[in-house]
C-alpha cells in the first residue's frame, strides 16, 4: 500500500508522516492520489490579531465539534522559528487537552516566510486532511494581522476575531475586516470594553451598507443592512454577524457564547450550499491557486535555466545605470523563452 493509500484507510501515522512531507513540498503524487477525495470537510479559517484568543476559541470550537460527534483536524500555523526554521508549537500546547482524543488531530506549521499568514502549503495540509476524513477542519493564523487574507482562498468560513481592550478601535478596518470576515468573533467578551467593540465592528459594517451609499464585495456579494446581521431574508446576502464568545468557559455555559457561534457557522454553510454559491467560490478559489503555482512553477524554471553569472551580470549593469529594471526582467525572459525583449 502506498502512503495514500494508508492515509485514506484512516492511519494517522501515516498521516503524521504525509504532512511532513507536504511542509517539505516532497508529496505531489500523494496529493494527486488524495485530491478525488477531497470536497467533504467543511473548513474553517480562525484569524485576527495576537491576543484575541484564537488559540482557545480554536480549542473550545474543537471540544463542542467533538460533543456533536464530528471528527476535527486543525492546523495551527505558527511563526517560523529563526533557529530551526520550524513551529513554536505554542498553540499545540495550548489544545493538549485533546492530544488522546482519536477523533481530533493537531498540526503546527511554520509560516516559512509566507506574509498572508498561512504557509504556502498549509492548503494541502487542509486537503490531506480532508481525504482522511475529518468532518471539520480549523485552521488557526499565524496572527500576523493587515496580512491575514490568504485564509480567505482556503476555508469556507473566515471567523476574524477581535478582543477588548487591545487598542485602535481602527485597527480592525486597517485589516480589511469585512473583505475577510463571515463571522465577526468578539472573544474575551467578559472583559470591560466588550460592548464598545460590538458596537464598533457594528458600525462598521454599516458604513459599507446603504446608510453611506457605498457597496462592498463580500464572496461576490454587495453587503447590505435592511435586515439584522446573519438573516436569511435575501439568499443572495451574508451579512457577518457579530457573536460574543468567552473561550475558556465550558461550553454548555451560554456564557461562553460557543452554540451562538456553531449556529452562526452553520448558518452560513447553509447559505454558501443555496444556489450554487459554494461551487463558484471554490472555483474562483482554484483560480487563483492554479495562477499562483503556475507563478511560483514558472519563476522557478525560468530560474533554474538562467546561469547565474548571467543574472549577477544583470544586477550589475542594474547598480550602474547601464539599463533599468525593466529591461533587465526582458533580457531574462529573450534568453530563456527565445523571445525579443520589448
Amino acid at each position: 500500500m502506498t502512503l495514500a493509500d494508508d492515509v485514506l484507510a484512516g492511519s494517522r501515522r501515516a498521516l503524521a508522516r504525509l504532512l511532513t512531507r507536504i511542509e517539505n513540498e516532497e508529496a505531489p503524487s500523494e496529493l494527486a492520489a488524495l485530491y478525488p477525495h477531497t470536497g467533504r470537510a467543511w473548513i474553517i479559517g480562525v484569524t485576527g490579531a495576537p491576543g484575541t484568543g484564537k488559540s482557545s476559541l480554536v480549542n473550545a470550537l474543537a471540544t463542542a465539534y467533538r460533543a456533536q460527534g464530528k471528527t476535527v483536524g486543525i492546523i495551527a500555523v505558527d511563526p517560523t522559528s529563526p533557529f530551526t526554521g520550524g513551529a513554536i508549537l505554542g498553540d499545540r500546547i495550548r489544545m493538549s487537552a485533546h492530544s488522546g482524543d482519536p477523533g481530533v488531530f493537531i498540526r503546527s506549521m511554520a509560516t516559512r516566510g509566507s506574509l498572508g499568514g498561512l504557509s504556502r502549503t498549509a492548503r494541502d495540509a487542509a486537503r490531506a486532511l480532508d481525504a482522511a476524513g475529518f468532518d471539520i477542519v480549523l485552521i488557526e493564523t499565524v496572527g500576523a494581522g493587515q496580512s491575514e487574507v490568504d485564509i480567505v482562498r482556503t476555508a469556507h468560513t473566515t471567523l476574524v476575531v477581535e478582543a477588548p481592550g487591545l487598542g485602535d478601535d481602527v485597527q480592525a478596518i486597517k485589516a480589511g475586516i469585512l473583505e475577510i470576515a463571515d463571522v465577526l468573533v468578539v472573544n474575551k467578551a467578559d472583559r470591560p470594553g466588550a460592548v464598545n467593540t460590538v458596537r464598533v465592528l457594528r458600525a462598521m459594517l454599516e458604513l459599507g451598507h446603504p446608510a453611506a451609499r457605498t457597496s462592498v464585495q463580500h464572496h461576490g456579494q454587495t453587503l447590505t443592512v435592511d435586515a439584522p446581521a446573519g438573516s436569511d431574508t435575501d439568499a443572495a446576502t451574508w451579512i457577518p454577524p457579530i457573536v460574543q464568545t468567552v473561550a475558556t468557559l465550558a461550553i454548555d455555559d451560554d456564557a461562553s457564547g460557543l452554540p451562538a457561534l456553531i449556529d452562526a457557522i452553520s448558518a452560513h454553510r447553509r447559505h454558501l450550499e443555496t444556489g450554487g454559491q459554494r461551487a463558484r467560490i471554490e472555483r474562483l478559489h482554484l483560480e487563483q491557486e492554479l495562477h499562483e503555482r503556475l507563478r511560483a512553477e514558472l519563476m522557478a524554471r525560468l530560474l533554474r535555466d538562467l546561469p547565474r553569472d548571467t543574472f549577477d551580470a544583470l544586477i550589475d549593469d542594474v547598480q550602474s545605470r547601464h539599463i533599468d529594471p525593466h529591461t533587465a526582467v526582458q533580457t531574462i525572459l529573450s534568453r530563456t523563452t527565445g523571445g525579443a525583449p520589448r
